[in-house]
């Protein structure tokens, strides 16, 4: 396995490490709607830091994005609006099916619609079928699906030994938003692929092969970011126990802390893309789309592993803990199998 793809997997799981831990700091925000946080935070991570970020790449930030048309901005913008959408019915699946079912299909579907269809719609899997590395790497796909399915399983397994329920367990609803989210979460890698005329832009312009892909999130998280705040605007003006001038009413110690936590939480949640970006700039060109793979079932790796780390699976036995070890394993394995794949 080349050197360069190692780099890349490990980029994915660092970049996975952070968008499994990013909501931790976010657990600290009290007294505080969640509309409110979710803004607050969005504000930095679709924001703020993809503007900043990029006004720092770009010689002339400005004349970089008047350069595309809107044949190519276009598109961008709303296969990130797409990802705004699955990212609000993400929360919404957990609501009716509970985490581990609806963690399980939703990002059972995200993987495989986010990974399978870019090389479908470019015409380029039937060459995958055809080559020796194309079919080790959709067998990675498959392994990386069954561990997915077994970490989530081990979730099942600790929700009965804790006693959590879903909070309006609906499975007909609940199943219908976890096709919905995993369909529309793909949208950040149909983003990606679509942008890759931005990306070459970046790199003539003399950006760092690393980062080329940085300037393009400007546009693919303001689609995401008009979704996500919209929504939280409206749901705060709308619903009557929700009250945004209550929340910024708090004591102004907690409101520092509150915006520090959610901050941080965003500035994380951020990161995520920010390693992806890297981890994709190290996968061979024709393996690009498996960049998605990678990052989703390290996702669910590393939340695997956070949860051991935080003793979350602390009393629920010694069955639970041990399908959860052997679904993170599988998603190792699928991981290698990738990598192997790409070196052919």
């Amino acid at each position: 396995m080349g050197s360069s793809i190692l780099l890349g997997i490990f980029w994915h799981f660092v970049g996975a490490t952070s968008a499994a831990c990013f909501y931790a700091p976010m657990k600290k925000v009290t007294n505080w709607s969640w509309e409110t946080m979710w803004a607050v935070a969005g504000i930095f991570s679709w924001i703020l830091l993809p503007w900043g970020i990029s006004y720092y790449l770009l010689p002339d930030f400005g004349g970089y994005y008047a350069s595309f048309s809107s044949d190519i901005l276009l598109p961008v913008f709303l296969f990130g609006a797409m990802w705004g959408i699955g990212n609000i019915g993400y929360g919404l699946t957990m609501r009716y099916l509970g985490m581990s079912m609806g963690i399980g299909i939703a990002i059972g579907i995200t993987l495989i619609v986010g990974t399978l269809m870019t090389p479908i719609i470019q015409g380029r899997f039937g060459e995958l079928l055809a080559s020796t590395g194309g079919q080790m790497t959709l067998i990675g796909v498959l392994v990386a699906v069954i561990g997915v399915a077994i970490v989530s399983y081990a979730g099942l397994l600790k929700e009965k030994a804790i006693g959590v329920t879903a909070e309006e367990f609906n499975l007909k609803k609940g199943l219908a938003l976890a096709v919905m989210c995993g369909i529309f979460s793909a949208g950040m890698s149909f983003a990606m692929s679509v942008a890759t005329p931005m990306h070459d832009a970046a790199a003539e312009l003399g950006v760092n092969p690393l980062y080329v892909a940085l300037p393009s999130y400007v546009v693919i998280m303001g689609g995401g970011a008009i979704i996500n705040l919209g929504y939280c605007i409206i749901r705060l003006i709308t619903r009557p126990e929700l009250s945004f001038k209550s929340d910024v009413s708090v004591a102004k110690g907690l409101l520092i802390s509150n915006i520090l936590f959610s901050a941080l939480g965003g500035i994380m949640w951020y990161f995520q893309f920010f390693f992806y970006a890297w981890g994709h700039a190290n996968i061979p060109e024709e393996y690009g789309f498996m960049s998605w793979m990678l990052h989703m079932s390290f996702y669910v790796l590393c939340g695997g592993i956070v949860g051991l780390i935080l003793h979350e699976w602390k009393n629920t036995g010694k069955r639970p803990t041990r399908v959860l070890c052997i679904g993170c394993l599988i998603i190792v394995l699928a991981a290698n199998i990738v990598g192997l794949g790409m070196a052919n």
